[in-house]
């Protein structure tokens, strides 16, 4: 999944009225459950400033989650109604056919997930090791390719499935080898260890990952309004970053907002956030991403979850499970 780099189009205000900074008043009366986790990236900013409840009008709960595979079952059991995760966890989410959409890709994973070790120093080292991964993530997709990459059996290896704090207490004993996780808990495994390899490699090899915000589709369908909002600060956040990146430096309000949501330390933000590569509203909805590679995408992973037996079989069309219609309705609005 390629990105092309454009700036973003301001559009008019078609949607709202001009005097009004929400939606209509009967957004009000709508609670908006929303699933994020601790990872550093521009909308923790409006997420900190309450700027998502102000705009969509909603009553909004936020819950925190340590993986995506988390995040699919709470959306599936209807305890909330957006919800960020990997690709690979969405992957196997709509090969379930779990109705959902997704409408934002948060960003393209290159060196903000990787494979971190101690005591090995080449690929053949990893038989026989410890090495622990949250299973359907996308650093478990990621750490799978790697290894495929390198002709390595998995099997050869011992792979536990832990979350990312269960991860860092796991490297402070000294019980695992190694980890392919993600920043924050990253950037902390690696002052003690080696780096293998990066997303950004495993890219190379054939295998992108990427992060996005997930809605159910019986919410969208009833609160298209509210779902148009969400969309419209997220993109602003990652607009506000792209053009003004130095500006969010380790004693500016927006790194304090999301080393306070993340558990990431100030100082270490702004090196983390070029982990990602953020996309614009316009190229949301372009054909490098909602309008087209990013179902391609979702495709090409599941496709590689049958082959590793995570999931009982591939659609012929993922299509469905992402939808541009949002970003395009946010570049419209202004306010």
């Amino acid at each position: 999944m390629t990105i092309r780099r454009r700036t973003l189009l301001a559009a008019s205000a078609a949607l709202l009225l001009a005097s009004q900074a929400t939606f209509p008043a009967h957004a009000a009366e709508t609670t908006l459950t929303i699933g994020y986790q601790p990872i550093v990236e521009p909308s923790r900013v409006p997420q900190a400033d309450g700027t998502y409840e102000k705009v969509t009008g909603a009553k909004i709960a936020w819950q925190k989650f340590d993986g995506g595979a988390d995040v699919i079952a709470a959306l599936a059991s209807g305890s909330i109604d957006i919800g960020y995760v990997g690709s690979s966890p969405l992957a196997a989410a709509a090969s379930r056919q779990l109705p959902l959409e997704t409408i934002f890709v948060v960003g393209l994973i290159s060196e903000a997930e990787a494979l971190a070790v101690k005591g090995i120093d080449k690929p053949e080292q990893l038989a026989g090791k410890k090495i622990a991964t949250p299973f359907v993530s996308t650093a478990h997709y990621s750490l799978l390719t790697a290894l495929k990459h390198w002709n390595i059996d998995p099997k050869s290896v011992e792979i536990l499935n832990l979350r990312p704090p269960e991860i860092a207490a796991a490297w402070q004993r000294g019980d695992i080898d190694g980890a392919y996780v993600w920043d924050p808990v990253l950037s902390e495994i690696k002052k003690t260890a080696t780096v293998l390899a990066t997303s950004s490699d495993v890219a190379k090899w054939g295998g992108p990952t990427f992060d996005a915000w997930i809605v159910s589709k019986k919410f969208a369908e009833e609160h298209p309004d509210v779902v148009t909002g969400f969309v419209k600060v997220t993109g602003d956040a990652y607009a506000d970053y792209r053009a003004r990146p130095e500006s969010w430096n380790a004693g500016s309000p927006q790194v304090e907002k999301i080393a306070r949501l993340t558990g990431a330390k100030p100082e270490e933000v702004p090196n983390l956030l070029k982990g990602y590569y953020f996309p614009s509203l316009e190229e949301q909805a372009g054909s490098d991403l909602l309008g087209g590679a990013t179902a391609k995408a979702i495709a090409e992973t599941s496709a590689f979850l049958l082959e590793q037996g995570k999931i009982p079989a591939v659609l012929p069309d993922y299509t469905p499970y992402v939808s541009a219609r949002w970003a395009q309705e946010a570049a419209k609005l202004s306010f």
